[in-house]
């Protein structure tokens, strides 16, 4: 018979009960726990009993995120709700007591370091819990047997999870947000986070798609199409500015299916976003296919002009021939794609385009192949994400007849070869720009800002520039990046209205702290 820590169930509420402690009483309590001597028969020296080692809601959590914005804003949330319930997030795997692997299932080698990551926690006799898409999509692998398991649209029950991993119990919540019936698009956007950024906030429009790509496995865990509605997004957006943040970025699987499913579309959302932005301050749309966008295109123009908008979109054509499309079941033709294109580069101009090519799709002739190196050719574009066609397990294209690997390894090369071979911004040097700076570079060496077409500006590293938006000459240019020398007498623009949160700190934990008062007192309430 198996023991309560190797059972499975199917809910959480089979052994949370409603009279244990919230994760804010625990919280209070840990203070006034004192550690009690135990007898034993063979030893009858006291045992001291370690409290942090036994009470839920006082360990220390390590969680590394794979993947898209989308799943690093589900691992903002999560690190939030924890920190929130008196959970430690540490930077250091080595010194966590639990690990949260929050994995991406586009790719097979993201799913490798996920599967090599649960191995290595286990090796390490450390607690681990389990988020994103890969065990959403196929929670029976033999790798994810026993451990526990938080759902992408149940993000907002991690704490629960977490406190039943802790105790050694295992764990499960794969369901969908319903709201009589209809699916939802995911947790509430209210809930405590940690930003990565505290000047970025990335805002999860939709989850889900309208379509069925072949070799998309995505697909099959953030399921069909579920939208937010508008107020919500612009109430997150306000509560967003009003921490300090600076720079918005939406996201989704396609945002330009957002409303779809709701009665609204993208360019109504987008204009009541502008409404809240202040000067100073950007918004970033994410990824969108190009069927849905097609019939956006006017106001989608207008709105990528606005300059608190960058002129910035990334649109997957992912080839240009249309057998592989059709083989792909994109529901678009290579002409839609350079209709789009076409139509913002007129209309917006010095608009960047970026997109995604996949080598190597099953059935892809070297014609094929090469209509897509034209298409690069022809668009030189400045931000082109290259992949090397894997074949994810349970997709239609993976069983489909594979062009051999030397091939694809190829293809990968020449287009990578010929994405190389430009240089998309030396006409930049001498222009003076405007650019919001939000990051640091990866060498440490200069602060990262971006202007108004999202192309990426080095500034020097001058702490009085974190925030603002500062004038820049460019100077310099490289495949990826500008550099710009602040221009003299310019006086920087402060665009966050408040200070930002500090690094680590939680976004929105005032309303939880009111939330666990006000049940406190009814409790107190109840008794009296």
């Amino acid at each position: 018979m198996p023991s309560a820590c190797d059972s499975m169930i199917d809910d959480i509420e089979d052994m949370v009960s409603a009279d244990d402690p919230t994760p804010q009483d625990r919280q209070n309590a840990r203070k006034s726990i004192i550690p009690r001597a135990r007898k034993r028969k063979d030893q009858l020296v006291p045992e001291e009993l370690q409290a942090d080692s036994l009470i839920p809601g006082t360990q220390k959590i390590w969680m590394r995120t794979w993947g898209c914005s989308h799943n690093n804003s589900d691992g903002e949330y999560m690190a939030g709700q924890l920190a929130a319930s008196g959970y430690k997030m540490t930077d250091d795997p080595s010194e966590a007591d639990l690990w949260l692997l929050n994995s991406c299932t586009v790719k097979n080698p993201a799913e490798d370091h996920f599967r090599n990551s649960i191995k290595k926690a286990q090796d390490q006799q450390k607690k681990v819990v389990l988020a994103g898409c890969v065990p959403q999509a196929q929670p029976r692998m033999d790798y994810l047997k026993g451990l526990s398991i938080i759902g992408v649209q149940q993000i907002d029950r991690v704490v629960e999870v977490v406190d039943e991993a802790v105790k050694g119990h295992s764990v499960r919540l794969l369901g969908q947000k319903k709201d009589g019936g209809k699916r939802l698009g995911g947790a509430r956007l209210d809930l405590p986070k940690i930003r990565k950024n505290p000047l970025i906030e990335i805002i999860s429009i939709n989850t889900g798609c309208l379509n069925a790509c072949t070799y998309c496995k995505t697909k099959h865990a953030r399921g069909d199409l579920a939208s937010y509605p508008v107020e919500e997004l612009v109430e997150r957006a306000r509560q967003s500015f009003q921490e300090g943040v600076c720079e918005i970025w939406l996201t989704s699987e396609d945002t330009g299916a957002y409303g779809r499913d709701i009665g609204t579309d993208l360019p109504s959302l987008l204009w009541r976003l502008v409404e809240e932005i202040p000067e100073g301050a950007m918004l970033r749309l994410g990824m969108t296919n190009p069927p849905y966008i097609l019939e956006h295109l006017e106001e989608m123009a207008k709105v990528l002009n606005h300059p608190r908008v960058y002129a910035f979109l990334h649109v997957p054509v992912q080839s240009a021939s249309d057998s592989v499309l059709m083989d792909m079941k994109r529901e678009y033709c290579a002409a839609d794609f350079r209709t789009v294109v076409d139509f913002l580069k007129d209309r917006v101009p010095g608009i960047t385009i970026a997109t995604d090519i996949i080598c190597g799709f099953p059935g892809e002739t070297e014609a094929d192949f090469q209509e897509t190196v034209e298409l690069v050719r022809q668009y030189r574009f400045p931000s082109l994400f290259i992949n090397q066609f894997y074949p994810r397990p349970g997709t239609p294209a993976a069983k489909m007849e594979q062009v051999p690997a030397h091939v694809k390894k190829q293809r990968t090369k020449e287009l990578s070869q010929l994405f190389h071979s430009y240089n998309p911004y030396d006409h930049k040097i001498g222009e003076r720009q405007k650019v919001l700076v939000t990051e640091e570079s990866f060498d440490a060496q200069y602060f990262v800002a971006h202007n108004k077409f999202y192309e990426q500006v080095l500034v020097p590293k001058q702490p009085e520039f974190t925030g603002k938006m500062i004038e820049v000459d460019v100077y310099e240019s490289g495949k990826h990046f500008l550099k710009g020398r602040p221009v003299d007498h310019s006086k920087p623009l402060t665009a966050s209205i408040a200070a930002p949160l500090l690094k680590g700190q939680v976004s929105g934990l005032t309303q939880v702290l009111l939330t666990s008062i006000i049940k406190k007192l009814l409790k107190l309430t109840v008794r009296k």
